[in-house]
């Protein structure tokens, strides 16, 4: 886009106040995301859960100065508004005519799977035969699909758009902002589903996207999908495709065997070798053949293009690096979009220093020296202390760069100049396109290099945070708890996450592992559940904030607290004791504590308690009970004190099954990691945690040989055995040795043989086929699940996580 304040006004029918000339090339909706404030326009977006507007002042503090927004806030000087009836009708509004006045050739996805898969796809076969658009990472909701149109340029020639609804009438809207003229509907699958009364509503509501398609591609293989758009659109020009021979476009042969795929594309055939052969693989690559012929690419080039098809990979890695420096591995893909999501990326850490290694982007079929500039632009704004440029292109523009810039023919040179293993205490980038293989400078950068690692999905824990807050009111504060390492994924950086997504409290266990996020960064008020008498002054030293749960300790707190000269009031946190029996103020109690704090420099800031059972269906009346319990003595407490802190008393299981008691705030823990005991939340949540190794070596073991530590484990027929390099010293319990436990190879279980060695075991994969050397291995993820898990273990999930070593490299990964 490119217009000024006053032609966006005009347009969305908006008032101007301030400059109307000031040209707005890109919209931000996320004050914590700014990557450039250059002709950057910061919307503030209005729902029913949050209001964007408390988000302004920070995004004028990051040198926006222009403010989309619902009402005027005149506080903020020099600023020029463009004020709306809704933000997210403006948005949609402009998006609606920014589309409809571009001329170019567009494509729609939609459907329950592999939307995003597909328009990666297609961008990968369509960038060198078409000026090409695409929608930025899943940006395909209510806001996301307007924000990506929004991208669209005067040189563009085609635009891939993923379109997603969750909720009954919400394609109605999208397709009046979007209508593509080639519509692709994939696979109808549960997500979202429980929304919807039945398949047919859901399938109707998708496909309302095609009302104005000239042409719509539709996986024929469901029968609802083929007879309900047979019916609509029968005026259309239909193609189906699938593996039943009824479509136009199927495959023909034995997908099981290694001959080559052959696809039967109405009266022709198109022959390709496929190296995954999983339905929805093959599925995929039917809807992009199907595509790509409707856009007249000939045979023998689709051949060449599948050959050429990259996995998508839609992932950023994090890990701790050497030298105190974290690094962080994009090195799948390199356009302009992974390179902005890359640059957001990094707002969500704070440290002060940071350095980037970028390389050429290869297969932009644009103007050289026009690319080079822009991406030179943003870079610049993000202020990095040095900069490492790969490759003959971009190190001729190597003067674009404001940093301390370094240039290099390719990463082996890199690698042997060692610049780069002397940086210490900083955030490194590595950005690139494949080829460049800059994957070999996070091996060398990582701090732990154990082939046995546990990936922790950051959306997936936001994901899990956003459904338990889709179950409470929108003034609901929320409580994470992030003590024992965070349950073992790492308390700083899953903090650092939550700070960054505005979490209002954390929780810990002990004063040293709040002390140890405050001297990282971490600003968000800290709740210590277990104050020991010793950690005192460092609870004061780092405000951080105690629970008090006798008169013992508020004694002795107060002690501490006279004695370090602290003198303004100090927020403390009461516990209740309500039937756990563990620790917190009983009802007799309570006169004296209220007496005791209103003589004392101390703030109640929250009133709370534990409910023991909240996750067992059968002490639903105990539960019950509890929650009466501090009804009563909560509410006694606050009117002897005359004020009201928050009060909060469910968890995780609490927030699910009793949420009409949530108080003022709810705590969260092991259901952000994306587990709960209610079968049916479960289907809501994302796993959030895989533990995963690779197979060292496999074995042909005789009939009769033995295998492991005590020769517990005797073949009786010539085995294929595999060792992995995990053990007990990693958190694996010896007790599910001997074919208890399982792990997941290729998507299926292969059962742990022998007894479990320190750091290796093995396991026994007879029984899949094409297993080899090198294949990863999943200790729990989905194959087995970490519930399975941990019933091999006869524990609860908090032990499992608990028990990983530190040893085990920990990635962080957002999709």
């Amino acid at each position: 886009m490119n217009y000024t304040v006053q032609q966006i006004a005009e347009i969305t029918n908006a008032q101007v106040i301030g400059e109307g000339g000031i040209i707005i090339k890109n919209i931000a909706f996320d004050s914590r995301i700014i990557y450039s404030t250059k002709n950057t326009a910061f919307i503030a977006i209005n729902t029913h859960k949050n209001s964007g507007e408390k988000f302004i002042e920070s995004a004028i503090d990051k040198g926006i100065n222009v403010i989309i927004s619902e009402h005027l806030h005149p506080q903020f000087e020099n600023v020029t508004w463009i004020i709306v009836e809704n933000s997210v009708d403006f948005l949609q509004k402009l998006a609606r005519y920014h589309f409809e006045n571009s001329h170019l050739k567009s494509i729609g996805i939609t459907g329950s799977n592999g939307k995003t898969i597909l328009k990666e796809w297609l961008y990968q076969c369509l960038w060198n035969e078409f000026l090409t658009v695409k929608s930025p990472k899943s940006f395909n909701s209510q806001i996301g699909l307007p924000l990506s149109l929004l991208q669209i340029n005067t040189s563009h020639q085609l635009g891939i758009f993923e379109v997603g609804i969750s909720k009954p009438d919400e394609m109605e809207k999208l397709e009046s902002v979007f209508h593509p003229q080639i519509g692709l509907l994939t696979h109808i699958g549960t997500a979202h589903a429980a929304n919807f009364t039945s398949e047919e509503e859901l399938i109707s509501e998708k496909i309302r996207l095609f009302k104005d398609s000239e042409v719509i591609i539709y996986n024929g293989d469901n029968t609802v999908t083929d007879q309900k758009i047979k019916r609509l659109y029968a005026h259309k020009k239909l193609i189906s495709y699938g593996f039943k021979e009824k479509n136009q476009v199927f495959i023909k042969n034995n997908i099981s065997k290694g001959e080559n795929i052959i696809v039967q594309y109405f009266d022709e055939e198109i022959s390709f070798p496929a190296h995954q052969r999983d339905e929805a693989t093959l599925t995929n690559a039917l809807a992009l053949i199907t595509v790509l012929k409707e856009l007249h690419i000939e045979n023998e080039k689709i051949v060449e293009k599948i050959n050429a098809l990259k996995a998508v990979e839609m992932r950023l890695e994090s890990i701790e690096g050497i030298k105190g420096n974290i690094i962080i591995n994009d090195s799948f893909n390199l356009d302009l979009d992974s390179l902005k999501t890359a640059l957001q990326f990094l707002k969500e850490y704070n440290k002060s220093k940071k350095s980037l290694v970028l390389t050429d982007f290869v297969g932009v079929n644009s103007n050289l020296k026009e690319l080079y500039e822009e991406v030179s632009e943003l870079v610049n704004e993000q202020h990095f202390d040095s900069v490492f440029l790969i490759g003959d292109e971009i190190t001729k523009f190597s003067d674009l760069f404001h940093a301390e810039t370094f240039t290099f023919v390719d990463t082996k040179e890199l690698i042997e100049n060692k610049h780069l293993t002397e940086i210490e205490n900083q955030i490194i980038l590595l950005k690139g396109a494949r080829k460049f293989e800059i994957e070999k400078l996070k091996d060398i950068l990582e701090l732990r290099k154990h082939d046995t690692v546990l990936e922790i999905n950051l959306n997936a824990i936001l994901h899990n945070i956003n459904y338990h807050k889709s179950l409470l009111k929108p003034a609901t504060k929320m409580m994470a708890m992030v003590k024992a390492n965070a349950y073992g994924l790492g308390s700083y950086e899953i903090s650092e996450f939550l700070q960054h997504h505005h979490i209002d409290y954390l929780g810990v266990a002990f004063a040293d592992e709040g002390a140890e996020l405050r001297k990282k960064g971490i600003t968000t008020p800290i709740v210590v559940m277990n104050p020991e008498q010793h950690s005192y002054q460092t609870i004061i030293d780092y405000n951080l904030e105690p629970e008090i749960y006798s008169l013992r300790v508020l004694d002795l707190f107060y002690e501490a607290l006279q004695k370090s000269g602290y003198d303004q009031k100090y927020p403390i946190h009461i516990k209740l004791e309500t039937g756990m029996h563990r620790l917190g103020f009983k009802d007799f109690e309570l006169d004296q504590l209220s007496n005791t704090l209103s003589s004392r420099n101390l703030k109640v800031q929250s009133i709370f308690s534990h409910l023991s059972s909240s996750d067992v269906p059968e002490e639903k009346e105990f539960t019950m009970d509890q929650l009466k319990t501090f009804e009563k003595n909560s509410t006694y407490l606050i009117q002897k004190l005359g004020y009201t802190p928050i009060r909060h008393i469910l968890n995780s299981s609490g927030i699910t099954s009793y949420t009409e008691h949530q108080y003022d705030m709810v705590r969260i823990g092991i259901g952000m990691l994306g587990e709960s005991p209610n079968s049916e939340i479960q289907k809501q949540l994302q796993p959030v945690v895989s533990f995963k190794t690779v197979i060292s070596q496999i074995s042909m073991v005789e009939n009769g040989e033995s295998v492991g530590y005590s020769r517990k484990y005797k073949t009786d027929h010539l085995t294929r055995i595999a060792t992995i390099p995990v053990g007990y010293a990693d958190g694996i319990p010896r007790l599910i040795g001997n074919q208890i436990g399982n792990v997941g190879v290729n998507k299926t279980l292969a059962p742990i043989v022998g007894n479990i060695c320190m750091d290796m075991m093995m396991i026994n994969v007879d029984h899949i086929p094409n297993v080899k050397e090198g294949d990863t291995v999943t200790v729990f993820n989905a194959y087995p699940s970490l519930k399975e898990f941990a019933g091999y273990c006869k524990t609860i999930t908090y032990e499992v996580l608990t028990s990983i070593s530190p040893r085990v490299k920990r990635i962080y990964i957002k999709d």
